[in-house]
């Protein structure tokens, strides 16, 4: 079973727990292709009752159609918006601040009628990896947040104003003690939200091979692959085949004609990553 919780995202989500009291509502980032798995369950503490705005982002590797679905799921939940992203695009973030206000819009006409200049706080919330800090770098039109590619780039909270009238407190990536559903963690490492430094990479590269494969993505063309039969996720030895067949493709072999296996792994990886496998969306908020 996979599983890794380092110790500071444990004082991350008391820290977040901390200052609920801080924000007048959430934006919960989650990567496109598998919503359902960037779920953390711990986040329910955090937030409590308050307006959340969800993030599907990364959505140009995403199904349309899924992402249409999940869109329309969190939409039909109370106090709750949800928007679609790719965080990448300049200015491509403004749906979130809209989503805020519109969530916050009896606090704002009050605020109005008053006459009182109050900045509303929102904090970004998500698994490592969802591009938290790419969309707040996209709302404050500069770099004021640390962006990478891979998980556990971010590191402390930090507050940062998009407008007068509203700032966010950008939070590292933060996943969960341990996941009790096998596949949700299998989804977690295909996306990058779990180190790969910590992860059987050969394992992971070949189970994602053959989902892909089972999901008719663009994996089979990408790597000019002619495929006959079905292959089984949970047969190890299937997912080595299809490494295989990718390694030779590709030229990942060692002397002695060894396939190397790492070397096909991280290539199938990275090429998932950036979306060069297809639209990909691994669950709809339907499905079990």
């Amino acid at each position: 079973m996979i599983n890794w919780f380092p110790g500071h995202m444990n004082k991350t989500l008391k820290q977040m727990q901390e200052l609920n009291k801080l924000c007048n509502c959430f934006v919960y980032v989650l990567d496109a292709r598998s919503p359902k798995a960037c779920l953390n369950p711990e986040f329910v503490k955090v937030i409590g009752d308050k307006p959340i705005v969800y993030v599907l982002n990364k959505s140009d590797k995403a199904n349309e159609v899924a992402t249409t679905k999940w869109k329309q799921h969190f939409n039909s939940l109370p106090n709750s918006r949800c928007v679609v992203t790719n965080a990448t695009i300049s200015k491509s973030c403004v749906v979130i601040v809209n989503a805020i206000m519109d969530l916050l819009k009896d606090k704002v006409a009050g605020n109005r009628e008053k006459q009182v200049n109050f900045v509303f706080r929102a904090m970004v919330l998500g698994v490592p990896n969802s591009g938290k800090s790419t969309i707040v770098n996209n709302l404050c039109g500069k770099a004021r947040a640390v962006t990478g590619d891979k998980a556990g780039v971010t590191k402390n909270v930090q507050w940062v104003t998009v407008n007068p009238t509203l700032q966010i407190m950008d939070t590292p990536g933060t996943l969960w003690p341990s996941f009790e559903d096998e596949d949700l963690a299998y989804q977690l490492a295909y996306i990058g939200s779990i180190k790969d430094d910590v992860l059987n990479i050969v394992e992971i590269a070949g189970k994602l091979a053959v989902k892909l494969l089972n999901i008719k993505s663009k994996f089979a063309e990408n790597y000019k692959l002619s495929i006959e039969r079905k292959f089984d996720i949970d047969n190890m030895q299937d997912c080595m085949s299809v490494l295989e067949m990718v390694a030779r493709k590709r030229g990942c072999i060692l002397k002695g004609n060894e396939i190397d296996y790492e070397r096909v792994a991280k290539l199938i990886l990275n090429d998932f990553r950036k979306g060069s496998l297809g639209k990909v969306t691994f669950s709809l908020p339907y499905a079990n």
